[in-house]
């Protein structure tokens, strides 16, 4: 019932004003961002990966995200600049000993210390849960805190020894002025490596093309004497058919030889001819001496 004289209502309770803006939990805030998936929104299990951004992903959940190219994929801003698995790095985490997991919650009758992480920095030994800032190498993606990397300044890398600049550091979950470097140095990035693979195109075009210059003039050489030699040819079988239909006997080569082999065989017929007369002859004589003589005897046999 209400406003029956027993009780004195407020103004704020008649009057609505505008809407107070709700504030976020800061210890659910840090939970979400360091122990879950900014892409699947599961807890964070290795292998772990990081983008160019600072944000952590699961392995797994990246490269179905990749894979997955159906036109009714609702687009995710998380990942909206992942092209490849190229861009992202595998971290190199350090366990933290203190950690005992989570066994002891399992009941649901414990108390969850958030402050409690899974992994640590392994130079000065703070726990990665959010309350500090931490940052990994993208060249081979240890993780250290900020603190160390600003305590114990040196160009190689702590745990594994790899040479690294400033560039290469990435802040994890960092806030909007961390992102908006990372992004600018990201597009910087990518943008020279584009550049870069034109070049070596245009480098390998270019070496192309002189290798085809230099081998082109020999081939055009070689084919002039082709037909140079192919030209000579036919001009020397035209000059042996002229040569052989006139019978000049002053013809050098082939058309000599040709010459001699048709009067050796003239010469050998005629001498063939002439043995086949002689031989003729002289068997019709020697028929025609026996026929005398035959006649002769019965012609005098018969006078007698």
């Amino acid at each position: 019932m209400g406003c029956d004289g027993g009780t004195i209502p407020k103004r704020h309770e008649l009057v609505k004003g505008p809407r107070k803006a709700e504030k976020v939990d800061k210890n659910a805030e840090l939970v979400a961002r360091w122990y879950y998936c900014a892409l699947s929104q599961e807890k964070l299990c290795r292998p772990i990966v990081a983008c160019e951004l600072g944000r952590l992903y699961n392995k797994d959940a990246v490269i179905e995200f990749l894979l997955d190219k159906s036109a009714d994929k609702t687009p995710m801003e998380a990942a909206s600049h992942i092209k490849s698995i190229k861009n992202v790095t595998e971290l190199n985490l350090a366990d933290n000993p203190a950690w005992s997991g989570d066994k002891e919650s399992i009941k649901g009758d414990k108390y969850d210390d958030i402050q409690s992480a899974r992994f640590i920095c392994p130079v000065v030994g703070l726990e990665m849960n959010g309350r500090h800032r931490f940052c990994f190498l993208r060249n081979c993606g240890c993780v250290f805190s900020e603190r160390a990397l600003k305590e114990i300044k040196s160009e190689v890398c702590h745990k594994c020894g790899v040479p690294f600049q400033e560039e290469d550091v990435i802040v994890l979950n960092g806030n909007k002025e961390d992102v908006e470097v990372l992004k600018k140095r990201m597009e910087d990035r990518r943008l020279k490596s584009k550049l870069e693979k034109k070049s070596k195109k245009c480098k390998s075009a270019e070496s192309a093309s002189q290798q085809d210059s230099a081998a082109g003039p020999s081939k055009a050489k070689s084919g002039k004497d082709c037909i140079k030699s192919s030209s000579g040819e036919k001009r020397q079988i035209i000059f042996t058919k002229s040569s052989a239909d006139n019978g000049n006997s002053s013809v050098p080569g082939k058309v000599n030889k040709a010459a001699s082999t048709t009067k050796r065989s003239i010469a050998d017929s005629e001498e063939k001819s002439e043995a086949y007369k002689s031989i003729f002859t002289s068997h019709s004589s020697a028929k025609r001496s026996k026929e005398e003589c035959s006649n002769w005897v019965t012609h005098t046999a018969y006078c007698f």
